[in-house]
């Protein structure tokens, strides 16, 4: 169990940031071969991301509805995000070949997508919770004095 970082926290980061949304539906849980195929890809190519300090790729959350999951990632640029999509020798462009070969096979069965926001200035709060979100992918410090209210965090 992850450890529980006591008080209040937020982010601290100074770079470029990009938050991309990612996601998918499961449009008919009765054809698995459609979808599972589409879930299943996501692991690896984050594991991929992860291992590459170089990617731009910064970490990500996830959470899991009844008709699949979204994924919040924070990358340092929009451009690592477009050049890892676009890259031949990465995971993404053959688990994308592979999806709209099924999505032709089986028309409506998964959906797919995604939502790219260039990040001017964020602002964060997590309290009695472990180190998670965007915290974890810049860094956490504790909310002290003048950083108390969430304008102030926003403020810098």
């Amino acid at each position: 169990m992850a450890r529980i970082a006591r008080g209040r926290w937020t982010h601290t980061d100074e770079g470029d940031l990009t938050v991309f949304l990612i996601g998918m539906r499961i449009n008919a849980p009765h054809r698995p071969d459609a979808w599972l195929p589409t879930l299943a890809a996501m692991g690896p190519m984050l594991a991929e991301l992860a291992r590459d300090p170089d990617s731009g790729f910064l970490g990500y959350r996830m959470t899991l509805g009844l008709r699949g999951p979204v994924l919040v990632q924070y990358w340092r640029r929009v451009e690592d995000v477009y050049r890892y999509a676009t890259d031949t020798g990465a995971r993404h462009r053959p688990a994308w070949t592979a999806f709209n070969r099924r999505a032709r096979r089986v028309p409506g069965a998964v959906g797919i997508w995604h939502e790219t926001y260039e990040v001017a200035r964020a602002e964060s709060i997590y309290v009695d919770l472990p180190v998670q979100g965007l915290a974890a992918a810049t860094a956490a410090r504790q909310v002290t004095g003048r950083h108390d209210r969430a304008a102030a965090r926003l403020a810098g």
